[in-house]
């Protein structure tokens, strides 16, 4: 009986999820002897060609992570959804847009002129931006172009499941490679992670009042937290009640606020808002005064409740194409 194939493709990310299947560690030879990795350019030296050469749907399982940012990852999203029987969106950037979604505040060109020109390591005197294409004695030389906007992936192609996580957790990924070698899949469109929120897996549950009323909030570095009290009640951004679970509470373990990046649960709409509106009820703030020294302390709201998200958020992250002033930004 022949093993399943599977495919693995890398995009606007980090590489932490690649990170991930490393991390299974001695399992991962258990995950060698068991499926077949036809397509992992990280890596393996994978072409784009061998993906194009495969037959429509010959991977079992393909595995995207990072955002849809250039015109390559959108050629490559199509590409691993043609060839893959079911696609998995594998991590942050891919379920919601993650951290590379963020860039969607401002206009491409803003980011191109930051990156290029402005930058503190940067030496760039005729201010010479790269341009999808240009002609030169040699011939036509292209690169992928930047897009206006960082997608999630499946507002570029049809997903069947999504496996959340910045990066996703072990146990979840042992979970979908679980799935593979069963074929017993949940729904179609499932998160593969447990449907309730990151307080369920916290140890600290115990330590949160019923009643949270805070007047001060507070950053990491400006405190040392209470290894065994609820951040939350300590006045620390700890996103943990609107978080999905499924990591074990690793950062909250680690004495560090929760930062969501395991996403909604399902029962939530626009993880922001419902971020936003969850601080918003346990403020202890009537006057304008007090309201506003709080509002103050949030010293980046669009980071803190939209770190890992804004491209699949209520806004629709068309934000960068209002941007104006120099070069764009």
């Amino acid at each position: 009986m022949s093993k399943p194939k599977v495919g693995f493709n890398w995009m606007a990310s980090c590489g932490g999820c690649e990170e991930a299947v490393v991390d299974l560690d001695e399992a991962i030879l258990d995950v060698v002897a068991a499926v077949d990795i036809c397509f992992w350019p990280c890596a393996m030296d994978f072409k784009k060609d061998d993906l194009r050469a495969m037959a429509d749907g010959e991977l079992a399982v393909g595995f995207v992570n990072g955002a849809v940012r250039t015109s390559e990852e959108e050629e490559m999203a199509h590409l691993m959804r043609q060839k893959s029987k079911v696609l998995i969106a594998f991590g942050s950037c891919s379920h919601t847009g993650g951290i590379p979604g963020l860039g969607n505040l401002f206009p491409k060109e803003a980011i191109l002129w930051n990156s290029f020109v402005e930058s503190p390591s940067t030496e760039n005197p005729n201010e010479t931006i790269p341009q999808p294409e240009t002609q030169r004695p040699e011939g036509l030389v292209t690169l992928p172009a930047l897009q206006d906007t960082a997608k999630a992936l499946d507002q570029v192609v049809e997903v069947d499941y999504y496996l959340p996580g910045c990066p996703p957790p072990v146990r979840l990924l042992k979970g979908a490679l679980e799935a593979i070698l069963t074929n017993q899949w949940p729904p179609k469109g499932s998160v593969l992670a447990p449907d309730v929120a990151q307080c369920q897996e916290c140890d600290r549950r115990e330590t949160k009042p019923e009643k949270l009323e805070l007047k001060e909030l507070k950053r990491p570095h400006e405190v040392i937290a209470d290894p065994e009290k609820c951040l939350l009640a300590q006045g620390l951004f700890c996103l943990g009640p609107v978080t999905r679970a499924g990591c074990d509470a690793a950062c909250i373990k680690g004495n560090m606020p929760c930062t969501g990046c395991l996403g909604p649960t399902s029962r939530v709409r626009d993880y922001g808002a419902k971020a936003l509106s969850g601080f918003a009820s346990i403020l202890d703030a009537k006057e304008e005064a007090e309201i506003d020294k709080l509002l103050d302390q949030i010293v980046d709201p669009e980071g803190t409740f939209y770190r890992y998200s804004l491209p699949t958020s209520m806004l629709h992250c068309n934000l960068a194409l209002t941007g104006n002033g120099k070069k764009g930004a």
